[in-house]
């Protein structure tokens, strides 16, 4: 492999050579001057090459990446890059990033004093989990003159796992626990009265019901105290995950499944920070993985581990089998979240007697999706007799989502018809909302 490459500035002297040679044909006093230029140019590169070679490690560089990458996130990797030569560098950085990115233009170019080291960082969206492997990082060095470049390769080779979205599970861990969800869109849910289960005694803050305040408290300490109640705790959530073929639409290049995933990651970590147990279950032509629920916090490591592993395929789901099996192994009443989706009214009808038959022993909510590419289509201004025929189709679909929802309120199914993209906030909304009405 070659170690030292020409410059563009070596190319750019070499073709204004060229066309003083041809010019010489008509202007011979011309010649002497291209001559010179020439013999200029070759002890210049020369010179260059000596520079670049005589220190031996003039370049050192190390990639920092994180021991896994997180789906769907911008996980940050850095380089970092110290300049050995005693003189300035230009240089320009290369990683060879795992091919599933199909990204052939990273290149970053730096300048770096004597003895001076800098950190280069980039990001990479996963789309899809597994092993991704990274290759050796390469370092393009050349000096002042700039007339050829010197190739340092460096041996990284490294294997990244991409998990479910950690990086989204903290966010909303984080958010729960310092009472911050609504920032990112989730709502404050008025309580239903409040549940028995004590928590503490603390100051009044605009908002707390006055009910609850706690008088003897109160004289005491000379500054208005409440009680604090907690919720009901150690009840079970469940994350049922449909691998089949209507889970392996893609949106923004992840399919729905990766989105179910991620929600369930988050779904799970948030139940737990609740005092709820959680729970997971994924199934297709057959039941898949059952993990029962748990809130003890090595669970979360499992869930993680399960959802890893996960893999859709082309197989038409068994509503039929995920019954049987509900049934047989969960004997205590549940809220499960149901990730699948249905784009017609009759492929529901087809499910619905077993849909029915585990919303009369637990709390079934069925969450499916909107089909974005629809929604556009739908707000466009038709232009022509195709895209009136188009148009009318796409109403015809989003009229059928809406069916569906209205058709599972009739048995008494709870819905959440989301996009892919607000798909997490929609369901932790569902979650308080069950939690504040006190439904499970």
């Amino acid at each position: 492999m070659k170690s030292f490459y020409l410059d563009r500035r070596f190319f750019v002297a070499a073709g204004l050579l060229v066309a003083l040679f041809l010019f010489a044909f008509s202007a011979s006093f011309l010649l002497l001057y291209a001559q010179i230029g020439l013999i200029s140019l070759g002890a210049l590169t020369l010179l260059d090459a000596l520079i670049l070679f005589r220190t031996r490690d003039g370049m050192r560089a190390e990639r920092v990446a994180a021991e896994r990458l997180s789906n769907g996130d911008y996980n940050p990797v850095s380089i970092v890059v110290e300049n050995r030569y005693p003189m300035p560098i230009r240089a320009a950085v290369i990683d060879e990033i795992p091919f599933q990115f199909q990204k052939r233009d990273l290149e970053i170019d730096i300048s770096l004093g004597s003895g001076k080291s800098t950190r280069v960082e980039y990001s990479l969206r996963p789309v899809e989990r597994g092993e991704y492997r990274f290759g050796a990082v390469n370092v393009f060095a050349a000096s002042p003159l700039g007339l050829i470049r010197r190739r340092y390769r460096f041996a990284a080779d490294q294997m990244v796992p991409v998990y479910p979205s950690y990086l989204q599970m903290r966010r909303y861990e984080l958010l729960a626990i310092s009472n911050r969800l609504s920032e990112v869109g989730i709502k404050r849910i008025r309580r239903v009265g409040h549940t028995m289960e004590f928590d503490q005694i603390r100051e009044y803050v605009q908002g707390d019901d006055y009910r609850t305040v706690n008088w003897k408290a109160t004289a005491r300490a000379s500054k208005l105290m409440i009680n604090q109640f907690q919720d009901e705790k150690a009840q079970q959530v469940y994350s049922v995950i449909d691998k089949g073929r209507v889970m392996k639409m893609p949106f923004e290049g992840m399919s729905l499944l990766d989105y179910s995933i991620n929600t369930s990651l988050v779904i799970s970590n948030i139940s737990l920070v609740k005092g709820d147990k959680a729970g997971l279950i994924t199934f297709s032509d057959k039941l898949g993985t059952m993990l029962a629920a748990d809130r003890r916090r090595a669970q979360m490591q499992k869930v993680l581990e399960v959802l890893y592993n996960q893999k859709t395929n082309f197989h038409e789901s068994s509503f039929e089998s995920l019954y049987g099996n509900i049934r047989q192994r969960l004997t205590t009443r549940s809220l499960l979240f149901l990730y699948t989706n249905f784009e017609t009214l009759s492929s529901l009808t087809r499910q619905l007697p077993y849909l029915r038959a585990i919303a009369r022993d637990h709390l079934l909510v069925v969450v499916f999706f909107e089909n974005t590419e629809m929604k556009e289509l739908l707000a466009s201004v038709p232009g022509n007799t195709e895209e009136v025929y188009l148009k009318t189709i796409a109403e015809k679909f989003a009229f059928e989502k809406k069916l569906i929802v209205k058709e599972l309120q009739r048995y008494g199914i709870t819905s959440i018809l989301t996009t892919p993209s607000g798909l997490t906030v929609s369901t932790i909304n569902k979650y308080l909302e069950i939690k504040a009405r006190r439904l499970i």
